[in-house]
Parts: C-alpha cells; structure tokens; sequence
C-alpha cells in the first residue's frame, strides 16, 4: 500500500509540473504579446488594380444562417466584377434548396455566384475547399463559415497586404454576435479573445507561427497549391495547411483590428462537439507535422512554440490524470514529502504550482478582457467560471485527444447553427441536435467524487485546499449537467414534432 501511495504522489507531481510548464508558456504568451502589441503591419504597396477574390463558403445543413451569410457577403464592398461566390454545399436537407433560392436572386443582381452541390461528403470541409478551389477563378480566396456574417469593408482592409508577394495568409479576429445570450456564451467569447487577441498576436508579431482558423481569412491561391493544397487525413485542415505552409517559406498576418463576428454555440453538446473536434485535430496535426517542423532549418524559437502549440491539448488528458489522482489526501502527501513544514510546504510547493498553473489562465485571460473591454472589470466575476468549464471539459477533450493518439478514425461533425443572436430567442425548437452519449453521466460522476472531497476537505480544515476542489466540482457539475438538461428539455418540446437531424449525419 506504501508503494502504491508513492507512486500515486509521483505522478500527482509528474502531472502538476508539466501542466505547470504549459502554464509558464501562457505568461511567456502575455510577455510577447504585450513586447509586439503595438507593431502593427502595414501593407507593403496598394494593388493599380484590385485582383479577383473568390469568396468560399463552405455549408452542410445550415438552413438557419445559409440565407444571412448569402446576403452579408452580397455586402461587401469589392467591386462586383472582381468576386466570385462559390456555396461549396454538402447539404442533406433544406438547406440547398434555400442556397439555390437565394443565389438565384443575387445572380439577378449581378453577382457571380456558384452553387457547387457535392452529392458525397468525401473529405468533409477540406474536400469542399479543394473542390471548390479547383474551380475558382480568383487569384485570392476568402473563406467564411456559415455561422459567421463578414463586415461589408473586410475586403477592403485586408487585400493589399496582399501586395506583398510572400504574405500567403491573412486571418482576421472572431467577433461574437451573441455573447450576451447566456453563461456559456459569455464563457466561449472569453475563450476566444484569449485565443486570438494574446495567442495569436503574440505569434504573429514575434516572428513565430501561427495557424488559420478556418475561417475569416483570406487565402492566396498560388500558397495553398504550393503547400500541397486542403488535406483531410486530420480534422484541423486549417492548422494542417497553416503549418505547411508557413514551413515552406509563406509570411502569415494577423489583424486584430479586424473583426468578424460569428454566432457561438448556444448549447453545451454543441459547444462540447465543436471543442472536441478541435482537441483531436490539433493533435492529428502534431502527429503529422512537427516531424516536418524539426526537420527544417527554422529558427529552434519557432520550432520550440511551434511544438508547444500543437501540443497543447495534452494538457486535458494530464487534467483528466490528476483528477483521478486527486484526493483529499493529496495536500497530505506534498506536506510529508516537504519534511512536515506547513511553512516550507506552500512556499516551496503550493506557491509555486499555483502561480504557474492556476494563476496563469487567470492572468492570460484578465489580460484579453483588459484589452478589449472599456469596463472589464464587470468581467471579471467570470473568471472561476471559465476555470470550472476548462476543467468540466476535460473528459470531453482528453478522449478526443486519446482518439488522436491511437489513430481512431471518426467524421468531421461540424457545430450546428440556430440563428439565435439575442437574449431569449429559443433554438430547443430548431431541426439540428448533437449526440450526447454517455460522457455526461461520466462528468457528473466526477462532479459527485470532487463534492465528497470538498467535504473531506472541510472535515479536515484544508480550508486553502477547498477552493481549487471546488473549481473541479462546479466545472463537472455544470458542464455534465448542463449536457443532460439542455437535451431533455429540447427531447420534451419536440416530442410531438418531426424527427431531428443529428449534426454530422
């Protein structure tokens, strides 16, 4: 039993030090961020004369925003000559029938618009692009997802960055037109602006790389045929290309000047799906490109961000490892392994662990808020929140993450959109729903475990201990219970209705 408490104690530490080390890569993000913060690009020359820009917007089943991203990139304010829309539509549903409607009426305004309607889903997103950039006519491709609605002036901002001829890639910052609408949506908003405003920023700015984000960008043509075009072997094409591409040679941009909003999912299974997606394809793509990156002759700085990037999600499957060795003794063990000094305990052990792990998500994400927000302060209040729900995904993550390390084969099931931007509109009677599965009963058994441990914690005045267990606990709690209540509400409203299409069938 001895032998078993002591190895449990050293993978207990094992865990902390290395998650403590992803921690100490944020702070490093918030220091380049705040170093580059003011180095904003400027184009290099302005084009005689605009280029083409062929505008994809890739689509399956999204009869709810199919129509509003149709008529957000009818406003761009590009000359009509110089654009071409293609609707790279894999669609089951209504969802063609109402693109087919609405680029007829654009195509009577004068517009360039193709249909392209795939009757297989060969490759899901990536083999739309590629289809779709096999057929394209413009010199530039701009990408928009059918939950995001471009600003009319976003192609005017960013085209002539293009004049310089080793830019490939211009990514623009993710807005949110519903952020207001619940706690989750506050919560994700908060998850992007760190993303984009310090992580991307900082990577950019510094001379690092950085990745598209799939969407809300532009593309030159000539960048992603020379990198070896869209590939769909992970489910983070975008990344995939991104690093590709930027080995070859290609200079990226990011603007955070300029936003482009999208609506955030509205439900946890959604929102889960989406994160899940995202977990297992940054690791498909470290499996297949950091061998390329250590391979180059780059700058070891970029090939040492570069790996602590993609690698990054590991950081939920050591989360869900020191969940299982998380007990209320554990506090127990660092005291006995520091000698039996309280003192020396928390100012060599628990200080240290908590201002490297803890104390960095707070300080990267206080730091998005500060930035964007005029009275950030009021934000603040949900920052234990965000904490709990990184945590409360951790299963939900750490088995993308297991998927990806053991080569398990799964379809690209793309986050549904309901169309909902404002406080009390109702999606629960809206046709898409995720699977659920059983991981949720999982969550909450979790949930259950961390409550039994805070009230050991508190049996045995561990009073600085409670508050960490705590977060565990809310964070299972919520995003577990959240999973479960949210579908049945949605299952009883629609019980008298038509059947459901399941997103990503």
């Amino acid at each position: 039993m001895q032998a078993l408490h002591l190895v449990g104690t050293i993978v207990y530490f094992v865990v902390l030090v290395c998650l403590s080390c992803y921690g100490i890569h944020r702070y490093w993000m918030i220091f380049l961020y705040f170093r580059h913060r003011r180095e904003v690009p400027q184009p290099a020359g302005h084009f005689a004369e605009l280029p083409k820009v062929t505008v994809q917007l890739p689509l399956y089943n999204e009869m709810y925003v199919a129509e509003r991203l149709l008529e957000a990139v009818a406003s761009l304010d590009y000359p009509q000559d110089k654009i071409e829309v293609q609707v790279l539509d894999d669609s089951t549903d209504e969802t063609t029938d109402i693109v087919a409607r609405k680029a007829a009426q654009l195509r009577e305004r004068g517009f360039e618009v193709h249909h392209i309607h795939r009757s297989s889903r060969m490759g899901y997103k990536a083999g739309a692009l590629e289809n779709g950039l096999s057929q394209a006519t413009g010199e530039f491709i701009a990408i928009f997802d059918a939950d995001f609605v471009p600003q009319p002036d976003l192609l005017q901002k960013t085209i002539q960055y293009f004049s310089n001829p080793g830019i490939g890639m211009i990514q623009t910052r993710w807005g949110h037109l519903n952020e207001q609408y619940s706690l989750l949506t506050k919560i994700q908003s908060m998850l992007l602006d760190g993303h984009f405003l310090i992580e991307q920023t900082a990577r950019a700015r510094s001379g690092r790389f950085f990745n598209f984000n799939g969407t809300a960008g532009l593309w030159r043509r000539s960048c992603i045929q020379s990198s070896g075009g869209w590939q769909h072997d992970t489910l983070a094409e975008d990344l995939d290309l991104s690093y590709r591409a930027q080995i070859k040679g290609w200079q990226f941009l990011f603007l955070p000047e300029i936003v482009t909003p999208a609506e955030l999912p509205v439900e946890m299974n959604a929102f889960k799906s989406q994160q899940h997606r995202w977990a297992k394809g940054s690791i498909q793509t470290s499996k297949k490109v950091l061998p390329m990156l250590w391979r180059s002759k780059l700058p070891f700085k970029i090939k040492f961000e570069g790996t602590a990037h993609l690698t990054s999600n590991y950081g939920y499957l050591l989360l869900l490892v020191l969940c299982l060795c998380f007990h209320s003794s554990a506090s127990v063990r660092t005291y006995q392994v520091s000698g039996g000094n309280p003192w020396t305990k928390m100012l060599l052990v628990d200080v240290p662990l908590f201002i490297a792990g803890s104390l960095s998500i707070s300080a990267f994400y206080f730091c998005a808020q500060r930035e964007l927000h005029a009275q950030w302060w009021k934000r603040l209040a949900y920052l234990p929140v965000l904490m709990a729900v990184g945590v409360g995904l951790s299963v939900n993550n750490a088995r993308a993450v297991l998927e990806a390390m053991f080569n398990h084969r799964s379809e690209f099931i793309r986050t549904p959109k309901y169309g909902v931007s404002r406080r009390g509109e109702s999606w629960t009677h809206n046709k898409y729903r995720t699977l659920r599965g059983l991981y949720p009963f999982i969550e909450l058994a979790f949930g259950v475990y961390f409550t039994y441990l805070v009230i050991q914690a508190v049996d045995h005045n561990q009073w600085m201990f409670i508050p960490f267990v705590v977060i565990f606990q809310v964070g299972f709690l919520y995003v577990g219970l959240m999973s479960l209540l949210q579908s049945s509400v949605r299952a009883m409203r629609q019980i008298d209705g038509p059947g459901l299409a399941v997103a990503g069938a």
